[in-house]
């Protein structure tokens, strides 16, 4: 005999489960929503950090998944915080985030995750909605004071760390808060630099290296256990080319290396690690030995703006599917042609085909643009670059061959 009750239990059971996977997959949505709300809370701290930026894509997600995780096992789950989630509170602590504000982004994502859990009315009762909302509260506020106690146990490690304090030195000489006041950086800022992010569980040590190694001064300032901000200086400018000699034989081969120009004076240090900060920007995404601020400038810069990313995409790539073929081959030949320095010889045998397969891939990308390639090449070379990092496709996926 089912004891009283039960059947209303299970029932509750079945539609968590099933508002779990409906909310599941629509993750990517609630994803996007909530971090373009909490974006507007943002600090100045914050802008064009991004290791902090990433940070916070991957707490977001991690978060979300904890809601789902809730709306799916009720009030009585006691599963642990998300590993990301610790991380970037002390992040942020490190970043001079208040703390207000990295709780009032979890406020904000909760009331976000709850309107989608509300929004599914149309298919679940609203006293079933009510009673999987009222598990939401609790768990929030745990998640919450994990939170706000993983901020202020970083802070007192800060208040606590030499290193901490040459960082916020450091910050402070970067945004130029104050006098300017060298002392305690062992660090010559009027010579000529070259800002490093470097990134890798033994990038300090690779830095030390690499400084040793070209006879360079060295100011390096950890982020965290695998990320160091970093400069190289001397009276004499450092040409990037030294510095990509030196990889091969004196680099660990987990160490990626995000770089900026030959800068000199103060200026030029706050410059370099600028371009670097850029450069760690598609580092992020496609990680390599070394990847040059002046090489991903545009591409950089793109990535910070979601909307126009996604206009690049459908204007240059989503027209390259011609109906009945493939896009892929277009462009590939794309990029061959681009890295060719727009020479149709030199990129047919990158490809290992023929110049008039080339060109006539490159007129049928034309007819498909409505447009020249000469009249857009910087946009189109960008919009692959992006495909590239962020592994995205076209609207339609058509197979086929475009000989």
């Amino acid at each position: 005999m089912i004891p009283p009750g039960q059947t209303q239990i299970d029932s509750i059971r079945g539609i968590r489960t099933e508002l779990a996977a409906r909310l599941r997959q629509r993750s990517t949505e609630i994803e996007a929503t909530v971090l373009a709300r909490i974006r507007a809370l943002s600090e100045p701290v914050q802008v064009g950090d991004p290791e902090y930026i990433a940070g916070l894509r991957e707490a977001v997600a991690e978060s979300i998944d904890f809601a789902l995780t809730v709306v799916e096992q009720g009030g009585d789950w006691s599963g642990p915080p998300p590993t990301a989630v610790a991380e970037q509170a002390r992040r942020a602590a490190r970043s001079g985030v208040g703390l207000d504000t990295v709780l009032r982004r979890y406020a904000a994502g909760d009331r976000l995750v709850g309107e989608f859990i509300m929004g599914e009315s149309d298919r679940f009762s609203s006293e079933a909605l009510r009673i999987v909302m009222s598990a939401q509260g609790p768990q929030v506020d745990r998640l919450m004071a994990f939170v706000a106690a993983q901020y202020m146990d970083e802070l007192e490690q800060i208040r606590r760390s030499p290193a901490q304090r040459l960082a916020e030195h450091v910050q402070r000489l970067l945004t130029g808060d104050g006098p300017v006041d060298t002392g305690g950086l062992e660090y010559e800022l009027g010579g000529w630099h070259v800002g490093i992010v470097a990134k890798g569980p033994d990038a300090s040590a690779a830095l030390r290296g690499l400084a040793s190694g070209l006879d360079r001064q060295l100011l390096s300032v950890p982020r965290d256990d695998r990320l160091v901000w970093a400069w190289l200086g001397g009276q004499q400018r450092l040409e990037i080319a030294e510095i990509e000699r030196f990889l091969p034989a004196g680099m660990a081969p987990d160490t990626s290396l995000a770089i900026g120009e030959p800068r000199q004076g103060l200026d030029g240090w706050r410059l370099t690690h600028g371009e670097a900060k850029a450069a760690l920007e598609v580092m992020l995404r496609k990680p390599q030995a070394l990847t040059r601020g002046s090489d991903v400038i545009l591409t950089a810069a793109m990535l910070r703006d979601e909307v126009l990313v996604k206009s690049l995409m459908k204007t240059y790539l989503s027209p390259l599917e011609v109906e009945g073929q493939s896009g892929a081959a277009i462009r590939g030949t794309l990029r061959a042609y681009f890295a060719a320095g727009l020479n149709a010889a030199t990129a047919a045998a990158a490809l290992g085909v023929d110049r008039h397969t080339v060109q006539r891939r490159l007129r049928k990308a034309e007819a498909a643009l409505g447009r020249t390639i000469d009249s857009c090449y910087a946009e189109l070379e960008v919009a692959l670059r992006l495909e590239e990092l962020d592994g995205a496709t076209p609207d339609s996926e058509v197979v086929g061959s475009v000989e």
